[in-house]
């Protein structure tokens, strides 16, 4: 019986008793107003619900009465063992044996399909994260955005959505100038501009565009010779990025150019639209859009005094181009140095007609700092000034990059220990998660030369504390990742996994799948391998959702 079943089950008990004590008292009730919970103590049951005592003043009962009723009736429910009532009126369940255990076959029959669903399939998704000036290696605030980003794809999709992972390919503005100018200095042998970028793959971009140009560099005249290494060395550098990024194991739908929005014509489809919306004034030569009615702290200046359009005007025809594209959610990641923007493009979202918070969302991610040797890692060999994703990745691989950097809230700043994620200790929490899902396969291996197959499953015999810790943390999965969804943390994932592995782990240490000595294989025997291949497939589908591999042997 699975948490929706149970649901389903506490409310066929409720809504009767609560009509027959108030008629009307249950009108409207779902399952989903009944939530249930896993009791901290297991010795408190398999599950717990304080339906009672939010129902209880609705119906004019105490708590402790009313959830005495519901137990009686939960108590003859197929599959319920026994239903007690604790303090003040909260309801802990017990499932029998075969019950609780028939998940093992529902895991292994639904095998990669377990912990999806389609809850989200009305959601239209437009991600955009990571989304780093083309001028430079991704650093590590860009590399936490590209792991978490990309596993908060595969996340909502596995609720149904229409996911669409988007890079905003910044290729207009001044940070592109300095670009450009820092590749001539390369090339000249002179020295970084002062506003410009250093570091050795500014002159390993020099000499690629110097041998890609056709023609002589060295004879145009300086803004034309900017302009060369402007054209060729964007794209150079850009395809850099990407590179990294694919063997990161992050790929886009989607490159949008900032270039495109002007180019377009977008740009003033957006102000025209704010326009006949009521939202735009005029004052001091210079069109400003009201957004403090719409909760930012001023209001913004969308086009100059000098008619030409300010950086805020390409936001607006950004987010446009995204709804008139057919997306009714917009996911925007940004880093830290960006939490000022939040106001202003809420307010945009609403100056539009948008629901903020709905229609468009952004998620601050804080940064991040690697220790090596007890000390704080800041330089890097290529890039010089900062570590960027390959420092990383050269250092302790794709699996324990994307998972060190999914495993902990975006919210809060996070220090990623390189000696740790080396280890193959259990320590590492990489390494343990890893190691529990290719035991589920060594115990496979052996479970297959000993004799035992899955041919009987009896899952009234999976009595042992640890396969009734196991089985309850194998149910969660599926409520674990929709949760992760809702509230678009990846690393609810991660820290299950964790969970997941040590009970699988403290389970194979007290059960075993291969009989003794001369002891026959028995049925015993073949439904622990169900409930070790349900094990496994979970490891696999969570280490999925991360990107982050799930190794058959270590």
């Amino acid at each position: 019986m699975d948490p929706e079943a149970l649901a389903t089950a506490l409310l066929d008990v409720v809504r009767p008793l609560a009509e027959a004590r108030r008629p009307g008292a249950a009108e409207g009730l779902t399952a989903s107003d009944l939530p249930l919970e896993r009791p901290k103590n297991r010795d408190h049951g398999d599950w717990a619900s304080n339906a009672a005592l939010k129902l209880a003043k609705a119906v004019g009962v105490a708590p402790r009465e009313f959830a005495a009723e519901v137990a009686a009736g939960l108590a003859a429910v197929p599959g319920i063992a026994g239903v007690e009532v604790a303090g003040l009126g909260f309801i802990n369940i017990r499932l029998d044996a075969a019950t609780a255990g028939a998940l093992a076959k529902t895991i292994v029959d639904a095998g990669a399909a377990y912990g999806t669903n389609d809850s989200r399939a009305d959601e239209v998704i437009n991600l955009e994260f990571v989304s780093a000036n083309p001028t430079g290696p991704i650093h590590l605030g860009g590399t936490r955005w590209a792991a978490v980003g990309d596993a908060l794809a595969r996340i909502l999709a596995s609720q149904g959505a229409a996911v669409t992972r988007e890079y905003y390919f910044n290729d207009h503005g001044v940070q592109i100038d300095r670009f450009a100018r820092s590749l001539v200095a390369a090339h000249e042998g002179l020295p970084t501009p002062e506003d410009g970028y250093g570091g050795g793959y500014i002159s390993d971009i020099a000499r690629r565009v110097a041998l890609a140009y056709r023609g002589d560099l060295d004879a145009l005249d300086p803004a034309a010779k900017q302009e060369a290494f402007r054209d060729l060395g964007v794209g150079f550098m850009f395809d850099e990025i990407k590179q990294s990024l694919h063997e990161f194991g992050v790929d886009f739908e989607v490159y949008f150019h900032e270039s495109e929005l002007h180019e377009s014509g977008a740009v003033e489809h957006a102000i025209a639209r704010l326009r006949e919306l009521g939202h735009i004034f005029e004052q001091d030569g210079a069109w400003w859009l009201r957004s403090t009615e719409f909760g930012d702290d001023k209001d913004r200046v969308i086009v100059k005094s000098d008619g030409a359009a300010s950086y805020f005007s390409g936001d607006l025809a950004y987010y446009l181009n995204k709804r008139d594209r057919g997306f009714n959610r917009c996911i925007i990641m940004l880093g830290a140095d960006h939490h000022g923007y939040v106001r202003r493009l809420m307010a945009m979202c609403a100056a539009f007609g948008d629901e903020p918070g709905v229609n468009l969302q952004i998620l601050i991610g804080q940064m991040v700092n690697l220790v090596k040797d007890g000390q704080p890692m800041r330089m890097s060999k290529r890039a010089g000034t900062v570590v960027t994703l390959e420092d990383l990745v050269e250092i302790v691989g794709t699996d324990a990059a994307r998972y060190a950097l999914t495993r902990s809230s975006t919210d809060s700043n996070l220090d990623v220990d390189l000696d740790l994620l080396q280890r193959r200790t259990n320590d590492n929490p990489v390494f343990y998660v890893q190691y529990a899902h290719a035991r589920t396969h060594n115990v496979g291996r052996n479970a297959a030369a000993s004799g035992v197959d899955r041919s009987e499953f009896a899952p009234e015999l999976l009595t042992h504390p640890t396969e009734g810790a196991l089985l309850g943390a194998l149910q969660e999965f599926g409520r674990v990742v929709a949760y992760a969804a809702e509230v678009r943390e990846p690393h609810r994932i991660a820290r299950y996994l964790e969970e997941l592995a040590g009970l699988y782990h403290r389970w194979y240490d007290n059960c075993r799948v291969i009989p003794l000595g001369d002891e026959p294989v028995g049925a015993l025997h073949r439904t622990r391998l169900w409930l070790n291949d349900a094990t496994r497939q979970v490891l696999r589908n969570g280490l999925g959702l991360l990107g982050v591999s799930a190794p058959e042997r270590m």
